[in-house]
């Protein structure tokens, strides 16, 4: 849309890259790995590299050290991903302050973070929409969701004052929050948040946080998604496909039930296959994997289709916001990096 900004937020670890923080050893190993060592969850960089070709500005906000700057950009410029922006988390500069909870805790960290960005962001465009992706191992889909709210006017600064003092955030914290948010332009734009489920964490833990939330198992759901949103081309999708086929094992078949999946909990308009015919038609038989390819979109075509007749006619009606206790009660879960989404088995 013209003079409308996208703007993917993105977190690096578990989101991005398979990393484990639950044992001093996994520590030291992400430390000392070299950046051709550090591995991708399959499909994050080809997702990413379609963003970037789509014109989305990539802002990449982790909570990894600032330490790893360098380690990292050379892993993003290794996997072909060009960002915007990069901020990462001064926990040396904690370590010194002695703010100890401040190296695990995100809401103090991530929300003055997103909504600094914001105003700074606010000047490019008249409009700008976001898609913010994070994991179910930390507070993400809670501080992603409050974030939200804010844009959209939700909440005031006198509740604001209440969470942020509630989740324990440290007084400078506090400040930069409060000042960035007196500056901010509310906006109604959809904000789409994106939690990939590194845990499994099962989707209904996130049920309270729906419908602009959508929990994904693999980088081809969150592909689907975004292409239903309009804000990625299904061309990008059946590259991202493609990229997953190539490297990963993935096949037509565990692609569509992919989504199938998403289909069932709700998550699906029921235009991606058309779409998918579309994008189709402009690639070349030639290219690696062309029959599985067409083979994924006949499927996920006549899945769209058969599932679209069951649909209601009429749309279910968005549940209202969370409500400030809501995220009052939130925070004091969050507070000072607890109740982290407990280690699940695999599927």
């Amino acid at each position: 849309m013209p003079g409308e900004l996208v703007i993917a937020r993105w977190d690096l670890d578990k989101t991005y890259l398979r990393t484990d923080f639950d044992s001093l050893g996994a520590l030291v190993r992400i430390a000392l790995e070299r950046p051709d060592q550090k591995r991708a969850v399959p499909g994050a960089a080809a997702l990413l590299r379609e963003l970037n070709r789509a014109g989305a500005r990539l802002h990449i906000l982790s909570g990894s050290p600032k330490q790893l700057r360098s380690r990292l950009e050379e892993k993003l410029a290794l996997d072909g991903v060009r960002y915007s922006e990069l901020t990462l988390k001064p926990n040396l500069e904690n370590l010194v302050r002695l703010r100890f909870r401040a190296l695990r805790e995100q809401l103090g960290y991530k929300l003055p973070a997103l909504l600094s960005a914001r105003v700074r962001d606010q000047a490019r465009a008249p409009k700008i929409s976001e898609i913010l992706s994070g994991d179910d191992a930390e507070a993400d889909a809670f501080v992603y969701s409050l974030y939200a709210d804010l844009l959209g006017g939700q909440i005031g600064k006198a509740e604001l004052t209440q969470i942020l003092e509630q989740g324990r955030v440290f007084p400078d914290q506090l400040r930069t929050a409060l000042a960035a948010f007196e500056e901010l332009r509310p906006s109604q734009e959809e904000v789409r948040i994106l939690i990939h489920l590194d845990r499994q964490t099962p989707p209904s833990h996130f049920q309270r946080y729906l419908p602009r939330l959508v929990p994904f198992y693999n980088y081809q759901q969150a592909a689907y998604v975004l292409v239903e949103d309009g804000t990625l081309d299904a061309e990008g999708a059946l590259r991202v496909a493609q990229n997953l086929m190539l490297y990963h094992q993935f096949d037509a078949d565990s692609l569509t039930r992919s989504y199938l999946e998403l289909a069932r909990r709700g998550h699906a308009r029921f235009t991606l296959g058309k779409a998918l015919e579309a994008a189709l038609s402009r690639f070349q038989p030639t290219e690696p994997r062309f029959a599985e390819l067409a083979e994924l979109v006949r499927s996920v075509a006549a899945e769209a289709t058969a599932l679209s007749l069951l649909a209601p006619s009429e749309p279910t009606p968005r549940p209202p916001p969370l409500t400030t206790t809501n995220y009052l009660e939130l925070a004091a879960e969050h507070a000072g990096g607890a109740n982290r989404a407990p280690r699940r088995r695999s599927l």
